[in-house]
């Protein structure tokens, strides 16, 4: 296969947390039970008016703001004409002609390289409905109808499916960070348009674009890319790349392919023209402070806190900020003066290994940061050892009780100096050879004069008290 660029162009939508839709006071809320969040205007019956959601498009200028985008002076509506099903006005409200950003861009990390992104612009609108596709029918569900959505669209400047999801993974952090949607892709909160063109290495003329429409999970997103570029390759290969169409195709899970819909002109004519029922109004700089001032510590610059004033690896860093629950989480640790790295390996490892296995979220899970520390705390004071601690942490998780209910006394490591120097002195006096044949070279024997200490004192000696010991009798 030839050597050639690819360039990969996104299309994010993503669902916002408000109270209420964006044009309507209809709940805005994840339901399973079909038109149960709906009122008239959703479902665009006569002589009902949209109103628009101010706190939808607060989210809106909060998230053009982090992607660095130039904000409007005056805040106003289009409306996009064209006829489906699921579209119960025949129109949608969205935004063309002045959205609430444009002209941004952003730094994301790529395996460890920054990469800027380029936005051509973020735009606030409403959702349409879903179809229920059934084998001799299709039915509507209008609770998605007038759902807020934010459209994100970068310029076409990814030129991997790595940078793409990379891209697609640092935004879904942002949203969450700032608290606009909780961006959860099982619940359909996002989902991807992308388009993606192949063209020589040194051409200065963008390929035919290829769309694939909706694609609903990230992975999905990585393997279309893939599988696109693959395709599209191949034909320039045989020099039948005038068989790549500029088409709408869809990604297919099963067969790991992209399967033609239709084709797709230059530019479809929605007949655009501003949305007469929502007067414009200007944007103050009071409440544009106020946004910019809300803005909390983004993924990337708690990353850059992490390693460098806590001292944590890029490692732990990349895993703790990846989900904001991890961060609020570790931070939580941190502030009531537990030891950042032993707080981070504790969260990596012990925490997010059995959140995993158990399905459960942080918030679902028991040991707050605040009982976490009473482990650590005692494990530091010496009174239990490390496997002890995994000990209570599982029995404490399994039981849902507090630490302390199992640190007693019966449980409490031996780290009295004096009395683990008599056990010690008790087992060296009974293996004469054994110290005679770690002086001649069969160090490894030191595990076994250890090994013996846990032996004698049921695991309950502190092993670094007892190495310390040990190393001093030994070397006499």
């Amino acid at each position: 296969m030839g050597k050639y660029k690819a360039v990969i162009g996104l299309e994010m939508h993503c669902e916002l947390k408000s109270n209420s839709k964006v044009f309507s006071s209809a709940e805005n809320s994840y339901n399973e039970v079909p038109n149960a969040n709906i009122r008239p205007v959703d479902m665009a019956f006569p002589g009902t008016l949209p109103v628009v959601n101010k706190e939808c498009v607060r989210s809106a200028l909060m998230m053009a703001m982090v992607l660095n985008c130039k904000l409007p002076e005056y805040m106003y509506f289009d409306r996009k004409n064209y006829y489906y099903p699921d579209l119960p006005k025949g129109y949608q409200i969205t935004q063309m002609h002045d959205p609430v950003g444009v002209n941004g861009k952003i730094i994301i990390d790529v395996n460890g390289v920054d990469k800027e992104v380029l936005i051509h612009d973020i735009h606030l609108e409403e959702d349409a409905a879903s179809l229920d596709h059934y084998y001799d029918t299709s039915l509507i569900d209008y609770n998605r109808a007038g759902v807020p959505l934010l459209e994100l669209v970068t310029e076409p400047c990814l030129h991997s499916a790595e940078e793409a999801v990379a891209f697609l993974e640092h935004m879904r952090r942002c949203y969450q960070y700032c608290g606009v949607s909780e961006a959860d892709t099982k619940k359909g909160q996002i989902r991807c348009d992308v388009n993606v063109s192949i063209m020589d290495e040194d051409a200065t003329e963008l390929g035919t674009k290829v769309e694939m429409k909706n694609v609903n999970s990230f992975s999905n997103v990585y393997d279309a890319i893939n599988y696109e570029i693959k395709r599209q390759s191949e034909l320039k290969d045989v020099g039948r790349y005038d068989e790549v169409e500029q088409e709408t195709r869809r990604f297919d899970e099963e067969s790991g392919t992209t399967i033609r819909m239709r084709s797709k002109v230059d530019a479809i004519d929605y007949k655009y023209f501003v949305e007469p029922n929502i007067p414009k109004y200007k944007i103050t700089k009071k409440w544009l402070d106020e946004i910019k001032a809300s803005i909390p510590e983004l993924p990337r610059e708690r990353k850059e806190k992490y390693i460098n004033k806590l001292g944590l690896s890029e490692y732990d860093a990349n895993v703790i900020v990846k989900e904001k629950d991890y961060a609020d989480y570790f931070e939580e640790c941190v502030a009531i003066g537990m030891s950042p790295k032993v707080a981070a390996n504790w969260l990596t490892v012990q925490i997010i290994a059995y959140i995993n296995k158990y399905e459960l979220t942080l918030k679902e899970f028991y040991l707050t940061p605040k009982l976490l520390n009473e482990i650590i705390t005692e494990l530091e004071k010496g009174t239990i050892s490390s496997k002890q601690a995994k000990e209570i942490f599982y029995k404490s998780l399994e039981e849902e009780k507090e630490p302390k209910n199992y640190i007693t006394k019966d449980n409490a490591q031996i780290s009295d100096k004096g009395a683990l120097e008599e056990i010690i002195n008790t087992i060296l006096n009974n293996n004469p050879k054994q110290i005679e044949d770690y002086h001649n070279g069969k160090t490894n024997l030191f595990d076994y004069f250890v090994g013996q200490v846990m032996k004698e004192t049921r695991g309950k000696a502190n092993p670094n008290i007892v190495k310390e010991i040990l190393n001093n009798k030994l070397g006499e």
